[in-house]
């Protein structure tokens, strides 16, 4: 017997895939379309590691499983090659970004063929080639023709390590989403995303993805923080302007003793005019420009504010309130400005109690009365008091008649509000996308027109980790103006990353195309994807994102769907010794070493058998070897019963033994359809063929060849999808000409489920006794009277009173003595 040499196999089945490319998507039309996309890899230069493993393997089972059932099957890579990383390790080395990136996503591509992936390699798209961000600033400039672009000068999140702007998204706990690096606040002219006016169909969106884990569908929702209440217009006569303030308790308006604005607002400067801590509210308001937003929020943050010193006229009693400012309180959410209700809300209840405020008790719980002063804020349910015309209504009720009133006075109203804010995409660094706008003194802002793209990446620049290096290129800020012909310069910043993930997936489906980002006709061909599989990491993110490019896509004509992803499988982490890998832990595992020492269809097999994709999954060493030995034993059955496959012969009039290993076969191809088709359990899969090769392994070599040959092969098929090399070398030892991938999936026969004969329990008194072999269709009559006529039960009852016997068909007997 051949030894398993898996180096050998699995370099002579990826050469042969590729050779006659099996992997190329399929074109005939007749064939149900299904698009399988795995997270596209970041090129860094540690290369690929286990949790791309993971999710590229579970990708690769269903993108093989879908095709051998019968799909025309897309299935293709590429990589997000823009960012940060690649421009750091680029000024540490010494080399242009281009280069380091380049290299990386050769070496990576290498890696994935290794793992036997089965991509269209010829829809490979990389973010950082110009015939791909060509086509990101096309849509750029669609969004702008759309009003969806705008620029503002901005108070933005500072990293001062990365040296460039984050979105509120990348900013977490107060610091750098990539660098750790703790954040500030900067004003900046920036480019955003009217992305908040997607707001409501981005949550109604969430509500037709069935398919969709519910913990990313809730993390969306808690992003776009959807509240309702009302706008309350405060009228500020020492400077005689107005400020509008949002709240969900409309109802508690009568309970208001003072407004707090954020430092930040640009009326503080005027309302601290002449006050005496002049100077000291100044280097506090600068304090809170350099403070992060978790440093000022925080529920045990302590709550810090000054009195301006002026005053706002409540909108409904003319009462003179003061006015405050507060670390609490960030200009960049809702209005920047709160109304104090200290009686009924506990933030205000702290800051009111601290600075000595007025609290005023405006709502009262039902048949009792608030001892005062009050210890706490009253939170609860009540009817209102001291409110005027509203006293004696319920609170709730009262939350839409003060609104109303509000509205007939031109004092507010009624109001919808989102937590979700314009997406920041301006970027200060090299390595993006150019944002294709041009600024000249007579025109303004110029959109560079579409047939002058791609805006290309200049060479001529200047790495000092300082300044944007874009700005330092003279060849390309400056430029002439489409419009007149005069002298422009053009936009030195280059856009979020995350904008070339937000349609990648539209590429694909019409990569070579050099007029336009994707045909119409094909992105409806395809989308939306079927499954798209990939970490919890991007739910709030790059899902949001993409979610909102493809509602603008849709709107604009050039799709027809809406959500780009039916189906959404958020794989677990892997896990060693209960820590996620990482070098500074010391616990990393690398793919290649297992591919080298075990091959890449045990690394495949492990990965998806030792725990269910969403799950977190502990490495186990001993777990690859026994994933190893596995391989093995079915690489001896096929190759011990090879003269098997020369002989078809079968024979119709079957053993109960062969009857047994023809059952548990079909029943194997039933339960890994269904595990893999309809629950994406492949750990159950590859548990139920482990299941069949145990029963392979104990037929008796005196039965039925036929039946054994048919269990063999179909063990094989159900294989494929997980260790691809190895079930191209067995298929090929069965006797087949033709690649497995191109093979049908097996499907189960009915008949073969049914048993003819079934073990049933004999109990006495509910202790069992004895077992019997019954006919599957015998009647309680006939299973009573066989389990009374055994020989052992009859022994055991002698001289006793049979008082009962119980039978539940295909399981127990239970004889009742006395």
């Amino acid at each position: 017997m051949k030894e398993y040499a898996h180096r050998e196999i699995e370099t002579k089945w990826q050469a042969y895939w590729e050779e006659n490319a099996l992997h190329k998507t399929d074109e005939d039309k007749t064939k149900p379309t299904y698009y399988a996309l795995e997270q596209f890899p970041y090129p860094s230069g540690d290369g690929l590691h286990m949790g791309h493993v993971r999710v590229y393997s579970i990708g690769d089972v269903i993108a093989r499983f879908r095709k051998m059932n019968g799909y025309r099957v897309l299935h293709p890579m590429g990589a997000d090659a823009f960012g940060l990383p690649a421009e750091n390790a680029a000024i540490q080395r010494g080399v242009n970004p281009r280069e380091w990136t380049l290299n990386n996503m050769e070496r990576i591509r290498k890696e994935q063929a290794l793992l036997g992936g089965s991509y269209d390699w010829d829809r490979y798209v990389g973010t950082c080639l110009p015939d791909y961000y060509q086509f990101t600033q096309w849509l750029f400039l669609l969004f702008y023709e759309r009003g969806l672009a705008y620029r503002k000068k901005a108070s933005v999140n500072w990293c001062p390590s990365c040296a460039t702007v984050l979105a509120n998204e990348q900013v977490e706990d107060g610091k750098c989403w990539r660098c750790g690096s703790e954040v500030i606040k900067k004003e900046l002219e920036q480019w955003f995303l009217r992305i908040t006016d997607y707001a409501e169909r981005l949550l109604d969106g969430l509500d037709t993805l069935p398919k969709w884990p519910d913990k990313i569908k809730t993390m969306q929702r808690n992003w776009i923080g959807k509240s309702k209440g009302a706008n309350v217009t405060f009228s500020l006569p020492s400077v005689g302007k107005e400020v509008s303030v949002f709240t969900t308790r409309p109802d508690t308006l009568y309970g208001v003793t003072y407004m707090v604005l954020a430092p930040e607002h640009p009326l503080v400067p005027q309302l601290i005019k002449g006050n005496e801590q002049e100077q000291e509210i100044l280097d506090f308001i600068q304090t809170m420009r350099k403070s992060t937003e978790l440093e000022r929020t925080a529920t045990d943050v302590e709550k810090i504010g000054y009195d301006t010193g002026s005053k706002a006229i409540h909108p409904l009693t003319g009462e003179e309130i003061p006015i405050w400012i507060a670390n609490y309180v960030l200009f960049d959410y809702g209005t920047g400005a709160v109304m104090g209700v200290p009686a009924h809300d506990e933030r205000d209840f702290v800051f009111a109690s601290k600075y000595n405020l007025p609290i005023k008790v405006v709502v009262q719980p039902d048949g009792e009365k608030l001892a005062e002063p009050l210890t706490e804020a009253f939170t609860g349910e009540g009817k209102l008091v001291s409110s005027s015309s509203f006293d004696g209504i319920n609170n709730r009720a009262a939350i839409t008649a003060i609104a109303d009133h509000l509205e007939q006075q031109n004092k507010g109203g009624s109001v919808t509000n989102y937590r979700l804010r314009d997406w920041l995409i301006s970027r200060q660094r090299y390595w993006g996308t150019p944002i294709p706008i041009i600024y000249c003194d007579d025109c303004g802002i110029v959109p560079v027109p579409k047939d002058q793209l791609p805006v290309v990446l200049p060479e001529d620049v200047v790495f000092d980790g300082k300044s944007n290096p874009l700005a330092t290129s003279e060849t390309f800020v400056h430029t002439t103006c489409p419009t007149c012909g005069g002298k422009a310069r053009r936009e030195t910043d280059t856009m979020d990353t995350f904008i070339d993930s937000s349609w990648y997936y539209f590429r694909y489906v019409d990569a070579k195309n050099e007029e336009i980002p994707f045909a119409k006709e094909k992105a409806d061909e395809w989308l939306p994807v079927k499954e798209y599989i990939g970490g919890i990491e991007h739910a709030v993110l790059h899902l949001l994102y993409s979610r909102f490019f493809t509602k603008v896509l849709h709107d604009a004509g050039m799709v027809s769907v809406d959500e780009p992803f039916e189906s959404l499988l958020a794989q677990g982490m892997v896990l060693r010794d209960g820590a996620k890998m990482s070098k500074s832990k010391g616990n990393v595992v690398s793919p290649l070493e297992i591919i080298e020492k075990y091959g890449a269809d045990t690394a495949r097999l492990f990965i998806l058998f030792a725990a269910p994709p969403e799950r977190d999954l502990e490495w186990s060493d001993a777990g690859v070897e026994g994933s190893y030995r596995f391989i093995k034993r079915v690489w001896r059955l096929v190759h011990e019963n090879q003269a098997l496959f020369e002989n078809k012969a079968s024979s119709s009039d079957l053993s109960q033994e062969a009857k047994e290993l023809r059952r548990l076969t079909h029943q194997t191809i039933q339960k890994v359809t269904v595990e893999i088709g309809e629950r994406n359990h492949f750990n159950t899969a590859v548990s139920a063929v482990m299941e069949l090769v145990n029963g392979i392994s104990s037929y008796p070599a005196s039965e039925d060849r036929g039946v054994l040959r048919d269990a063999l092969e179909n063990a094989v098929l159900l294989l494929s999808p997980f260790v691809p090399h190895l079930a191209e070398e067995l298929w090929q030892v069965m006797g087949h000409t033709e690649s497995i991938t191109l093979a049908s999936w097996p499907t189960f026969d009915p008949a073969a489920l049914v048993q003819d004969e079934v073990e049933i329990m004999v109990q006495i008194n509910g202790k069992n006794r004895e077992k019997l072999v019954v006919a599957s269709t015998a009647s309680r009559e006939e299973i009573e009277a066989t389990a009374l006529a055994n020989e052992k039960i009859k022994s055991l009852i002698a001289e006793k009173t049979v008082r009962k016997v119980i039978v539940v068909p295909k399981k127990l007997v239970n004889v009742v003595v006395g």
